[in-house]
């Protein structure tokens, strides 16, 4: 019998050492900063610098700004993974990041995001002005407090509200190098912010069981597909304008125009038929995968179409 129980208790210990997660690895702790979110920001950030340069850049600031605005985003972005650790295990997408698993240690992922912050935050304020600075908190703010820990469990006004902190990496860029908030840091705001949600609802329409069971209230799940779809809309039609405007006030020019008017054209088009869509889930994949190259192929005109000063 004391055999049975020695094999027995040593079978249950070599169970659970089985299943008892790995040591962290550096991709945990990348992984854990969001690269895709930080890396489609800092597109953004380097279009809102050059932008208001005008091509006279001044390249060491540029990759300060870049510095700073990355630290910060990832400092945001690792408190939202600590906070949100209890319900990514819910989710079939997110159950398998450091944190969920185990790999990551809460307290440590906490001091990791504030190191960060703080680093990102000192580079802003120290070499590329207050504005830049301000801004950066503002972001971390929204994204951390209101969108994260508020907002993303109990509205579905989460998106909307959370478009806010990822639309300041172009606004951070474009302060940096003027100084002061005008038209063309409101039109890169608007770009960002009002690209957003539309992409975001599109991966939440294909997503939507996996956020019903892990108990996010996204638009999708609150209020279904059909009703989602209507409020892409207005949003994809309101970035219409910002081209138009670009290049009426003289921030880019006419190949920049045509191109991102284009796009925007285009994807109200593929939002507006997804209302007659037999197959939600292929219409969603497609405006998402849509939205990603409209922002980048927007942003790459734009630059490369930036009035000379």
């Amino acid at each position: 019998m004391d055999n049975q129980l020695r094999i027995q208790a040593s079978s249950d210990s070599a169970s659970m050492s089985a299943k008892s997660p790995e040591g962290a690895s550096w991709r945990d702790f990348i992984t854990v900063t969001k690269p895709g979110i930080i890396r489609s920001n800092l597109i953004a950030a380097f279009a809102g610098y050059w932008v208001a340069s005008g091509w006279d850049v001044q390249y060491g600031r540029l990759i300060l700004t870049l510095l700073g605005t990355m630290l910060v985003m990832a400092s945001a972005c690792v408190f939202n993974n600590y906070f949100d650790r209890d319900l990514d295990m819910k989710m079939e997408r997110t159950r398998e990041r450091g944190l969920p698993t185990g790999r990551l240690k809460p307290g440590t992922v906490l001091v990791y995001g504030i190191c960060l912050g703080i680093a990102g935050l000192a580079v802003l304020f120290i070499f590329c002005g207050m504005l830049a600075g301000w801004f950066g908190i503002l972001g971390m703010f929204v994204y951390v407090v209101v969108y994260t820990l508020w907002l993303k469990r109990t509205s579905t006004w989460s998106t909307s509200v959370g478009a806010i902190s990822g639309a300041m990496p172009p606004v951070i860029g474009y302060v940096a190098v003027t100084g002061t908030v005008d038209l063309g840091a409101w039109l890169l705001f608007a770009m960002l912010f009002l690209w957003q949600p539309p992409h975001f609802w599109a991966l939440g329409i294909r997503r939507k069981e996996e956020y019903r069971a892990a108990g996010f209230p996204l638009l999708p799940v609150v209020k279904g597909t059909r009703r989602t779809k209507f409020q892409m809309i207005p949003y994809v039609a309101l970035l219409l304008p910002v081209p138009v405007l670009m290049y009426a006030y003289n921030y880019a020019g006419i190949y920049y125009l045509i191109i991102s008017l284009a796009l925007s054209v285009a994807w109200l088009y593929l939002t507006l038929i997804g209302l007659k869509a037999k197959d939600d889930d292929a219409w969603a994949k497609k405006n998402f995968l849509f939205s990603i190259n409209y922002l980048t192929l927007s942003l790459i005109a734009l630059v490369l179409n930036t009035i000379h000063v």
